[in-house]
């Protein structure tokens, strides 16, 4: 059968599905499952990282589904926000780069791409063509409750308004001023999602302290300010340009590329002259704390576009400063030009100021010259700075240099520190991005401290608390993330929650703003209960008020009043009420764990603070990012695979498997084209056993150990795919229902002529622990069996624990590992045998294991244990010689049960005779006259015969 066929298979059943709405999920009397994946945002094309975590959500929903579950699996778009808005201008004005894009990765046909000035044509195409490739791939998605966010779904945007006045209402959104991530082009806040490059940076707060230099001040922005009693000189680049601003009633000397950023932070800023870097190298500036003045000296490491241009020295606790500073000391004839002398230089000396355990005086220098740091261009030098840094602000303790600050910990006398030296007027504060920021407009963004801007006020500990006691009711899949939405709660401040530019729905009180991105991804859940009801009945957004809303969410008001204000029937009002006191909570949303630090952990917010705990969210899943052959997925680069390519070349079966296979967790899934190929062989592979099964017309009756042994190992995959996938490990569950079954029921078909109603019982199972990952091909086999209906809403398998059956399981393993032993002899020997002799183990040995299985791990007495028994005394020698070398190796010591060797390998005799062409003998090891020429039959352990071949 040829990979195509499997494709075909796909497409039948994908259609079966839409055409008999098999997925569409109404209240009933059943226990619910509502599982969401993020909407996608329309800019682009759904891709791989798309496919693999919503396939993650829809592994669980069908599975849940056939456990018995009302299942609602939803889908919605996302167009909030300025990626498809940037996208549409950059289009407009020519930009190459995002033509061949579109053009070239993503597909877009020529004749199309001549409308893709329009972003609301962008976001219509890519729906179009997402929502064809998502019913391909067999999404189990109730399609009828499908929207759009922003003003192409009217209903959404009145949602989103509801939110915003409740929210604003219950004093969570506030007017107010705080640093954003800002774009100049759209004058706008920049959120995570408006991003082309910097997803998750945020201003980070340097203060600055002002150095005395004649008529101004040289201003040195520092992220630890109670390092400057430690301060011996000043860098600056040589290379950059420098100007005099004036910032008030104060001048400030700083770099060139700090003026715009000073500027959108501060009031009253004027360039007064522009001075090179290299004219400062050599004066000094005054220390305003010791008022020392302390030399200006030229360091290529100062970044100009980093906060000020002009970085404080304290070699002490900085090894940067003290790699630079010795640099220099050890050539000074490079500061010559500047007028430095060497005595001059070779003056500085280290200040130390705190104190931190298992460091001397100089933590800096001392790390240093551990880690061997060979000069201030060393790549090690970062590691250094961080595990000193890290060591102080927990750790150290400032000394008496610091005066009223001596003997308090850093990271307690910090704040002190800082509103004090604010009050002295030698210190001020500005914000910088720690890494670059590009708006999807393509204009590069910088912090601007926004005044009367719209926040959400996350920073609000009451608020906090509820999260937090939300968070410690869920369930996190893996349990390993929960500490990383603990810290995203813990330094979480407060967010813009509007921007000017893009798409999105405006803030109803104040409607130049519109409510960004990442604002109205936080409880649209709750949408998708009402949103069948709103499209099937052809509801406006002008009769959705907040009434409407408050009675549907809240049970708020009379229902009758509410009808006849709204104009929607009252039966409409209450089945919309019904549905959503029916499907909320939420019980699964799953996403990738790049969304931790905003969307997910908003979603835990915002719910918190619209409803009660009832309706708080269940659960949470989170895994890795998606890399294609071992680079990460990057459309810029043409790293980059769309779902409809991949549906293209494989097909959804093999698609989905690939993905499922490739990580669980917070690993990182790697898609390899080979390992697609290999998975295709690996599903023909299973069609063609299954209709091998199906068709077989002639099978053993009688039944045999081997059968009691498929069936009890069936039990062990179904309970194993079961916890697995409850606990949301799509992988291993896969790895249980899939690979293992098919190399059980493979040795089950070598070992002995099959038994056709066993695999017909096993298949049965088989292709339902199947039936989430490969649903269209699992359709396929259950419709060759015979069976009715749909497997995807057949039930799922049950654990049988009566049909585990340890001895069958023992006994079939003392097979596979007499085989492996004869197989390795053969190879090692290169002996074709025409006879083979097996010599089980006597008795004795048994009841020996046994005993030192029951002493593990306290061996030192076995001897003296073992003899306490007559029949083992009779072997008293035998047991010493065997001892020792099971003491100094517990793992050979293995005893699960007694096992009649003899009975099973005879019963096997025919499988080693037909495997290997010759006769086999099978005979007790000890027993008077047996055949032993070689005298093997002393080495038989239980589980591990001896074995002799002629």
């Amino acid at each position: 059968m040829r990979a195509d066929e499997l494709k075909e298979i796909d497409r039948k059943w994908a259609e079966r599905w839409d055409k008999d709405r098999v997925f569409e999920a109404d209240p009933d009397n059943r226990p619910k499952v509502f599982v969401t994946f993020p909407f996608p945002y329309m800019n682009g094309p759904l891709h791989l990282g798309h496919a693999f975590t919503s396939t993650r959500v829809d592994v669980y929903a069908r599975f849940k589904r056939m456990q018995g579950y009302n299942v609602l699996f939803p889908w919605a778009w996302h167009i909030t926000g300025e990626p498809i808005a940037g996208a549409a201008e950059r289009v407009r004005r020519g930009d190459e780069q995002q033509i061949r894009i579109f053009r070239d990765i993503d597909g877009v046909p020529e004749e199309e791409l001549k409308k893709f000035t329009d972003p609301e044509y962008i976001a219509r195409y890519y729906i179009r063509e997402s929502k064809r490739a998502l019913k391909e791939l067999g999404h189990s998605i109730d399609w009828r409750r499908e929207f759009t966010t922003t003003s192409l779904h009217p209903p959404f945007s009145r949602f989103i308004e509801w939110q915003y006045i409740t929210l604003r209402e219950k004093g969570y959104v506030t007017k107010g001023t705080h640093p954003v991530v800002w774009c100049p082009h759209d004058e706008s806040p920049t959120g995570d999602h408006d991003r082309l490059r910097g997803e998750g940076v945020s201003p980070t707060e340097f203060i600055l302290l002002k150095f005395g230099f004649g008529d101004a001040y040289l201003v040195a922005a520092t992220l630890r300010p109670e390092t400057i009693y430690g301060v011996t000189n000043m860098w600056l680049n040589p290379e950059a340009s420098y100007v005099k601003i004036r910032v008030g009633n104060e001048r400030w000397i700083v770099s060139k590329e700090a003026v715009p950023k000073i500027k959108e932070q501060k009031d009253d800023v004027s360039v007064e002259e522009e001075i090179p870097g290299e004219k400062l190298i050599g004066k000094r500036c005054l220390d305003p704390i010791s008022k020392r003045e302390i030399l200006i000296l030229p360091a290529s490491f100062v970044d100009p576009d980093n906060a000020t241009g002009v970085v404080m020295s304290v070699p002490s606790h900085a090894p940067y400063d003290y790699v630079a500073l010795r640099d220099l000391q050890r050539a000074p004839e490079q500061v010559e030009k500047y007028g430095i002398t060497k005595e001059e230089l070779l003056s500085i000396k280290p200040i130390s100021l705190i104190k931190v355990p298992n460091y001397g005086e100089h933590p800096a220098i001392e790390i240093c010259e551990r880690m061997s740091i060979a000069d201030q261009h060393d790549a090690r030098l970062e590691e250094a700075t961080e595990t000193i840094y890290r060591e102080e602000f927990y750790k150290g303790v400032l000394k008496e240099i610091t005066g009223k600050y001596a003997g308090k910990k850093v990271n307690e006398a910090k704040k002190e520190l800082i509103a004090d030296f604010i009050a002295q007027g030698i210190a001020d504060k500005m914000y910088e991005l720690t890494d670059e920021v590009v708006c999807r407009c393509g204009t590069r963004c910088l912090v601007k401290i926004l005044k009367d801007q719209w926040f959400l006020k996350y920073s609000d500990e009451a608020w906090k608390a509820r999260v937090r006691e939300a968070l410690a009711g869920m369930k996190i899949f893996p349990e390993e993330a929960r500490s990383n939405f603990e810290n995203t709660i813990e330094w979480l401040e407060d967010k813009a929650c509007a921007r000017k530019a893009g798409l999105g729905t405006p803030l109803p009180w104040d409607p130049e703003w519109k409510v960004e991105t990442l604002s109205d991804s936080t409880v649209y859940m709750t949408f998708y209960t009402i949103a069948k009801h709103i499209n099937e009945h052809g509801i406006g957004g002008d009769k959705l008020s907040k009434e409407v809303f408050d009675y549907l969410f809240y049970g708020r008001g009379s229902v009758e009043e509410v009808a006849k204000q709204s104009g929607i029937a009252k039966e409409v009002l209450e089945e919309m009420r019904r549905e959503f006191l029916y499907w909320m909570p939420v019980d699964l949303r799953n996403s990738a764990k790049e969304l931790i630090p905003n969307h997910l952990t908003f979603f835990i917010f915002h719910h918190v603070a619209l409803f009660d705990r009832e309706l708080w969210p269940r659960a949470i899943g989170v895994n890795g990012m998606m890399s294609i052959e071992g680079e990460k997925m990057s459309k810029s680069k043409g790293n980059f695979i769309t779902l409809k390519d991949a549906l293209r070349d494989y097909g959804a079966s093999v698609t989905r498997c690939t993905l499922l296979y490739a990580s669980e967790g917070m690993r990182d899934p790697d898609w390899r084209a080979k390992n697609a190929r290999d998975m295709a062989s690996n599903l023909l592979a299973f069609l063609e056993q299954a209709k091998q099964i199906i068709n077989m017309e002639s099978s053993r009756t009688e039944e045999k150990s081997i059968d009691a042994w498929l069936r009890s190992r069936m039990q062990r995959h179904i309970k194993r795919a079961t916890e697995s996938l409850e606990e949301f490990k799509t992988r291993s569950a896969f790895q249980a229902g899939f690979f293992d079954v098919y190399n059980d029921v493979r040795w089950y078909l070598r070992r002995d002529e099959p038994n056709r109603e066993v695999l017909l019982e096993v298949l049965r199972d088989w292709v339902k622990l199947i039936a989430p990952y490969a649903p269209a091909l699992s359709e396929e086999v259950w419709s060759l069996m015979g069976e009715k209906g749909y497997i995807s809403l057949a039930p799922w398998p049950s654990y049988r624990e009566e049909l585990v059956n340890e001895e069958a399981e023992l006994g079939e393993e003392l097979i596979a590992r007499t085989l492996e032993d004869i197989e390795s002899i053969v190879q090692v020997t290169n002996i074709k045998p025409k006879k083979i002799y097996l010599y089980v183990a006597p008795r004795w040995k048994w009841r020996m294991m046994e005993i030192l299985h029951q002493l593990k791990p306290e061996l030192k007495n076995a001897m003296q244990v073992l003899m306490r028994e007559e029949e083992l005394r009779k072997h008293g020698k035998e047991i010493a010689k065997l001892l020792p070398s099971l003491v100094k190796d517990p793992a050979k010591i293995e005893f699960r049960g007694y096992v009649d060797e003899a009975r099973v390998l005879e019963e096997a005799r025919q499988f080693f005779e037909r495997t290997f062409d010759a006769s086999v003998v099978v005979q007790r090891a000890g027993e008077q006259g047996i055949y032993d020429p070689a005298n093997k039959s002393a080495k038989a352990m239980p589980l591990k015969p001896a074995i002799y071949l002629e």
